[in-house]
């Protein structure tokens, strides 16, 4: 497995991946998965602002990607990110989310981050929280029942890192 800075060719494989989270689980809470073009959009803006935006491949087959993104959009955010970590369908177990997390944040420490934040939904599974554990984030609060999604309400667990 490597890990590497994504680039346009992979965003309809990340489209992919999302998808398959927006329609059959609540780790994100959208409901309409986004078009290939917003992930283009979106891997321009994040590169444009220095934040990393990885995929994990196996020869040429993309395993799972992650990111960070801007915490809040007011100016005073601007050294706090949120990070992302989607791993395909089929892939959990095998490290992939390791495998993304640790460059993701050592990149977001050499672009001057301050602090990560991991927003994870109640999923009924703990890999998120075990990943982001692993990694030195922790436990800040739940958000009980922010979301509603396939029939139910979610509650948000937040987790955080300091970098420097």
């Amino acid at each position: 497995m490597r890990v590497r800075a994504a680039i346009p060719a992979d965003m309809a494989r990340v489209a992919a991946i999302y998808a398959h989270y927006v329609a059959t689980s609540v780790a994100t809470f959208e409901v309409d998965p986004p078009p290939p073009d917003y992930w283009h959009d979106r891997l321009a803006e994040l590169t444009e602002r220095n934040l990393p935006f990885l995929v994990a491949e196996n020869a040429s087959e993309i395993l799972g990607y992650s990111y960070a993104s801007q915490w809040r959009p007011k100016p005073a955010y601007r050294f706090t990110t949120e990070d992302s970590v989607y791993v395909a369908p089929g892939q959990g177990g095998r490290g992939v989310g390791s495998a993304l997390m640790k460059p993701l944040l050592d990149q977001c420490a050499t672009a001057g981050i301050r602090r990560v934040i991991a927003v994870i939904a109640d999923t009924g599974s703990d890999a998120s929280r075990a990943l982001h554990a692993r990694f030195g984030f922790t436990e800040a609060g739940v958000l009980n029942q922010v979301g509603y999604k396939h029939g139910r309400w979610i509650d948000t667990l937040l987790m955080q890192r300091l970098l420097s």
